[in-house]
């Protein structure tokens, strides 16, 4: 085995992922996380159909994503008066299985930290190519030389920055910008999430699965693409009042608690297009490869991709050259088919008119419509055919 020094940027959900495999197959992996610790908080995330229940079970975390799964959530849109306009189940939101994004990488890095350095706190500043390895400076100042660097950092990639270029040059606005934060638990709020509409925004109010005490906010909203700090929270607070001020229904909540909520996702609807995925010993993986930020089915596209490049690498005997080419191979296509649920999710959050908010509810409100909206999802998820790497590593080997 060569190439065994990876570097993966990443502590969410793919690099720990791909962590494990290649701890599993002899590999060496090293995981970088520009945060303090593993983040907290964040939406619940899906996954659905045979292929991402295969790969979860192949990895080991099936069972205890199970023990910690939300049910999924009911969707209910309502008007100003908290009457209801349209219903979504539950199983179309949630999938087969629904779990919070923090207790998903939580189970990834308790099953990957035996065979994995993590280094939090810190990030790539730089890096060299060569043809002995990558040459990496983190902003701590420490310099380690890897092997294979995989950028698993996320649609704003720093691996894909430093590798290939500016953000602008792959990363496409799709007309829609979405914020979470935390709030306490309003009265009269169930187990399902409430959504209210104006044309072009909307604001939901959901419960927090691990704290009765305690709901999460939801807003989204089409805008002409915005300048903005991605590290400055006062300024997107200040965005967020400006575009909500003045609605009613629970709106004002809401904003109230947003002053003073200490963590908030504030972030555009976008698509990830690049080609290829690598370029001499880095490669990227996840959303950082083929992202969309939400409703392109990111997180199942991430476990099935870190599995694929894993087992490529483990089967190439750590020959990148081989690996990074198959692994795109395989995964392109797929990916792209699931980025493209990702281009319609601002229109059905938030239609940009009354008459446009009035169909959404009316052909949702259909059963047979909802049904097919279902069969069409998973059978994007199901749509590839993935070796059996364990299997085939084990005879190699």
């Amino acid at each position: 085995m060569k190439n065994t020094t990876v570097l993966i940027s990443g502590a969410s959900i793919a690099g720990p992922a791909l962590a494990y495999w290649l701890g599993r197959y002899g590999f060496q992996p090293t995981v970088v996380e520009i945060a303090p610790a593993l983040r907290d908080g964040g939406n619940a995330v899906d996954f659905r159909g045979k292929t991402h229940l295969g790969v979860l079970d192949h990895l080991g975390v099936l069972d205890h994503l199970r023990a910690v799964q939300t049910g999924g959530t009911v969707m209910r849109f309502v008007d100003e008066q908290g009457r209801k306009l349209m219903e979504i189940p539950a199983e179309f939101a949630g999938g087969d299985i629904e779990v919070l994004r923090f207790d998903l990488s939580r189970v990834l890095y308790e099953h990957s930290q035996h065979t994995t350095e993590y280094l939090f706190g810190d990030s790539i500043a730089a890096m060299t190519d060569t043809s002995q390895g990558v040459h990496v400076t983190f902003a701590s100042g420490a310099q380690r030389t890897f092997d294979l660097v995989v950028g698993a950092d996320g649609v704003h990639s720093n691996v894909r920055r430093l590798t290939f270029g500016p953000e602008e040059q792959f990363v496409s606005y799709l007309g829609y910008y979405v914020a979470t934060w935390a709030l306490p638990h309003p009265p009269g709020l169930d187990s399902g999430s409430l959504h209210y509409n104006v044309p072009g925004k909307m604001a939901s109010v959901g419960r927090d699965h691990r704290d009765p005490s305690r709901a999460g906010a939801f807003v989204a909203f089409a805008s002409p693409k915005l300048e903005y700090d991605r590290h400055d929270l006062d300024q997107q607070r200040q965005i967020l009042h400006g575009v909500f001020a003045g609605l009613g229904w629970e709106v004002p909540r809401l904003l109230a608690a947003l002053r003073g909520a200490p963590d908030i996702y504030f972030d555009s609807i976008c698509r990830v297009d690049i080609s290829p995925w690598s370029k001499g010993r880095i490669v990227l993986l996840g959303d950082a490869a083929a992202g969309a930020t939400i409703g392109g089915m990111g997180n199942g596209t991430a476990i099935l991709a870190a599995y694929a490049l894993a087992g490529e690498l483990a089967m190439a005997r750590g020959d990148h050259t081989v690996a990074y080419a198959r692994y795109e191979n395989l995964l392109r296509d797929f990916a792209r088919r699931c980025q493209k649920g990702g281009d319609t999710t601002g229109r059905f959050l938030a239609p940009r008119s009354g008459w446009g908010m009035r169909l959404r509810n009316r052909v949702l409100n259909q059963k047979l419509f909802m049904n097919m909206m279902l069969r069409t999802t998973e059978d994007r998820t199901n749509d590839i055919d993935l070796p059996d790497y364990p299997h085939l590593f084990a005879a190699l080997v």
